[in-house]
């Protein structure tokens, strides 16, 4: 009943409430990523979402499109903005995701979307964490998040996609949002 019924619910009630609440900041990030970006505000990828089917999630665009003599683009760090720093330390470039809770693509909670390429990499254990709606945030992220080794990201996902509940979903909530509040474990070392 919860899966099916009550989270998507709460899934578009929470969002459009996010998206009220978080709008002032949503346009003084478009306003300067309009200008540090060129007009370029959003970050359109493909990802999997439930079942392996492809969607686009909307990010916060942190990085320029600089290339080298070649055309190819610089590396992640030479194009990484000032503004970009900012609004991914504080993890603001998430937001426009919930516009892909309100189309149906993605959920609050879920495991978090990697890209399309790995999925025929996956084993039958890690490609259960497609049998429910991808993330914002999800039980990997808050147990580590990016310094979290790949091969239990998968654990934490297939655990969490078994063990969904209304309780757990409210658990994961309050640690995501302590958690992006410390601005804690965003980085990975190494």
């Amino acid at each position: 009943m919860y899966k099916k019924i009550f989270k998507p619910f709460l899934d578009i009630i929470l969002s459009l409430i996010g998206i009220l609440v978080l709008s002032p900041i949503f346009i003084m990030i478009c306003i300067a990523l309009l200008i540090t970006n060129k007009g370029k505000v959003f970050f359109l990828q493909n990802r999997p979402g439930k079942n392996g089917e492809i969607f686009r999630i909307i990010k916060f665009k942190t990085m320029n499109d600089r290339k080298d003599e070649q055309g190819c683009l610089l590396s992640d760090e030479e194009r990484l903005t000032s503004v970009g720093k900012i609004v991914r330390k504080t993890s603001l470039d998430e937001i426009p995701q919930l516009i892909n809770v309100l189309l149906g693509n993605m959920s609050l909670i879920g495991p978090r979307p990697l890209l399309p390429e790995y999925l025929p990499l996956y084993n039958d254990f890690q490609r259960k964490r497609h049998l429910v709606k991808p993330g914002i945030t999800g039980w990997a992220q808050i147990n580590g998040r990016n310094a979290v080794e790949w091969n239990k990201k998968f654990t934490f996902d297939v655990w969490y996609v078994e063990n969904m509940s209304f309780l757990l979903d409210l658990q994961i909530m309050f640690i995501t949002l302590k958690k992006v509040l410390k601005l804690e474990g965003i980085n990975r070392e190494g």
